[in-house]
C-alpha cells in the first residue's frame, strides 16, 4: 500500500492540472485571468497562476514563464533548503509547505516571487491550505514526517500579516494527510482512518462534525460542492450539502 500511496498523489495532481488547464481556458475566453488558475489538492507540487507556472522540488522553487504554452521559459530559481513540500497559490501569495515550516511570497509581480517571512514549526509532513486571513496547516507525525513526535496536529494560522505569520490554535489530529477549505467547511483527510469535516464558522476554531471512516482518504479538490479525494484504491467523487453528508459520484481505480 506504501508503495501506491505515491501514485495516488499523483492522480490527483493530474485532476487538478485538468481543473487548473480547464479555467486556463475559460480565463482566455473570457480575457479575464483570476490571480489563482484552477484548484489543486494540499499537496500537490504545482500550481499556475495566470501565465505563470510554479513547481517545487525538494530544495527550490522553480518559476516558468508559460504564455508559450509550448515553449515554457525559466523565469526564475527560489533556493529554499531541503524538505520542500508542497505549494498552494492564494490570491497574490504563494504559500510553500516544508518539513520545518510555511513560507510565504508575495508573487504580484508573478515571474519574480518575493519571500515575505517563513512561518516556523517542528519537523513535520505539512500540506497547506488557506482562506481569507488564516492558513490551516497539518502536521503528521510518524517516521518519515515527524521523527520522535508523538501526536499530529492542525494547527491554524492567522496570516492577516503576511510578513508576521503567528499561531492561532492548534489540535491534536489522529493521521491527517492532505486538506481542503470551502466557506465555513474544512476537509481533513486522515488517511486509512477516514475522512473528516469540520466547521470553521469560527475560521479560529475548527470543529470536528463528521468522520466518515469508511472512506479513506490522502488528499482532496474541493469544487462547486464536490469533492475528488484520493482514497485507497483509487480516485473517488463525492458530493456534499450543507448537512454535510456525503453522495458517492464515482470512481476511477488504480489497477
Amino acid at each position: 500500500m506504501k508503495k501506491l500511496i505515491p501514485l495516488f498523489f499523483l492522480g490527483l495532481a493530474a485532476i487538478g492540472m485538468m481543473l487548473i488547464l480547464n479555467a486556463c481556458q475559460e480565463g482566455d475566453a473570457s480575457n479575464d485571468v483570476s490571480p489563482q488558475t484552477g484548484t489543486g489538492g494540499s499537496m500537490a507540487r504545482f500550481a499556475i497562476t495566470g501565465n505563470t507556472l510554479y513547481i517545487v522540488s525538494r530544495q527550490s522553487l522553480e518559476v516558468y514563464d508559460i504564455k508559450d504554452g509550448g515553449n515554457p521559459a525559466k523565469a526564475a530559481t527560489r533556493n529554499l533548503g531541503v524538505g520542500i513540500e508542497t505549494i498552494f497559490p492564494y490570491q497574490q501569495n504563494l504559500f510553500v509547505g516544508a518539513m520545518d515550516g510555511m513560507y510565504i511570497y508575495n508573487n504580484s509581480t508573478p515571474d519574480n516571487p518575493v519571500l515575505m517571512s517563513k512561518y516556523t514549526h517542528v519537523m513535520s509532513c505539512d500540506p497547506v491550505v488557506v482562506q481569507g486571513k488564516y492558513a490551516y496547516v497539518t502536521l503528521r507525525a510518524g517516521v518519515n514526517c515527524r521523527p520522535g513526535g508523538s501526536f499530529s496536529s492542525l494547527d491554524v494560522v492567522d496570516i492577516t500579516d503576511p510578513t508576521s505569520p503567528s499561531l492561532v490554535n492548534s489540535q491534536v489530529m489522529e493521521s491527517p494527510y492532505g486538506l481542503g477549505v470551502s466557506g465555513n467547511k474544512l476537509f481533513v483527510c486522515e488517511g486509512d482512518k477516514g475522512f473528516r469535516v469540520m466547521d470553521i464558522s469560527d475560521p479560529t476554531k475548527p470543529i470536528r462534525k463528521h468522520f466518515y471512516q469508511e472512506v479513506p482518504a490522502y488528499d482532496v479538490i474541493v469544487r462547486n460542492k464536490h469533492l475528488i479525494i484520493t482514497g485507497k484504491k483509487g480516485l473517488y467523487q463525492y458530493e456534499y450539502d450543507d448537512s454535510d453528508s456525503l453522495d458517492y459520484l464515482s470512481q476511477i481505480p488504480v489497477l
